[in-house]
């Protein structure tokens, strides 16, 4: 029987504090999870986000820059010690890593998305855990939110390219719920979703943290995606990367998305 594959999504309000600074005990515990689960035989691909919020914590820059050119020179300087940590986190439990950095020019041809998936086949072929995030310093698309719409776009694109059995988002809340649980104590988580309808979208709110892009209805979009190319996706709280044994196991521990073919 052929691996099972799963696109992991960790977003910057998971690896980062809420000042910026990178949480290595979380993302420590997200690779070795992730390690884990290779060992066990599972097909494992990362897509991180992240970048810039890196670059604010290492530069020292307390809030998200509105202007382009500074989330660029943010995101070349945190993308490289973002890789540096997964190189150095994932290698701890013997397992290597690649880089891989899109742009949606990268994914707009038959041929180019064909040879994006080419080498992610390869990659898992060789047991490397391939860490792909969009390339900010080179594509302001996605700075100027017109791009992937963010990384839970482009997790999505991933998992539907590869045929990916799952998607799995981490983020900063439990799951879907019919009402804002920050601001209503009576919000309902709801645990599953056969089908995204305007119901579905409706409940969506607010736009994240302000040290990331996202916002539940990225979430919903990028599921929405993918539950139509045959991927199933979970939304879950991503404050425990061990959650991530309960999903394999068979359990729902954030809401998931049934897929549709």
């Amino acid at each position: 029987m052929e691996n099972k594959r799963t696109v992991v999504k960790v977003g910057t309000s998971t690896l980062t504090y809420e000042n910026g600074k990178i949480n290595y005990r979380r993302i420590e515990s997200l690779c070795k999870v992730m390690s884990d689960l290779q060992n066990r035989g599972e097909q494992i691909m990362l897509v991180s986000s992240g970048a810039i919020g890196v670059g604010m914590g290492k530069t020292g820059i307390e809030s998200r820059p509105s202007e382009t050119k500074k989330k660029q020179a943010l995101a070349a300087i945190g993308q490289c010690e973002l890789m540096f940590m997964y190189d150095k986190l994932f290698g701890e439990y013997n397992h290597s890593v690649a880089q891989i950095l899109l742009t949606r020019y990268a994914v707009e041809t038959d041929q180019k998305r064909q040879n994006v998936i080419n080498t992610i086949d390869e990659l898992l072929k060789m047991n490397i855990i391939p860490v792909i995030n969009e390339n900010d310093t080179v594509a302001i698309d996605e700075l100027e939110g017109n791009n992937f719409g963010d990384n839970d776009m482009l997790s999505a694109i991933v998992a539907g390219l590869v045929g990916a059995d799952r998607l799995i988002i981490l983020t900063d809340i439990d799951g879907l719920y019919d009402s804002n649980p920050r601001t209503n104590p009576d919000a309902v988580k709801i645990e599953v979703v056969d089908r995204i309808n305007q119901e579905i979208l409706s409940m969506a709110a607010g736009t994240g943290s302000n040290r990331g892009t996202g916002g539940m209805i990225t979430k919903l979009q990028a599921a929405d995606y993918a539950t139509k190319r045959g991927v199933e996706v979970h939304v879950i709280n991503g404050s425990n990367p061990e959650n991530l044994y309960e999903i394999f196991d068979g359990n729902n521990v954030g809401t998931v998305f049934l897929a549709r073919q």
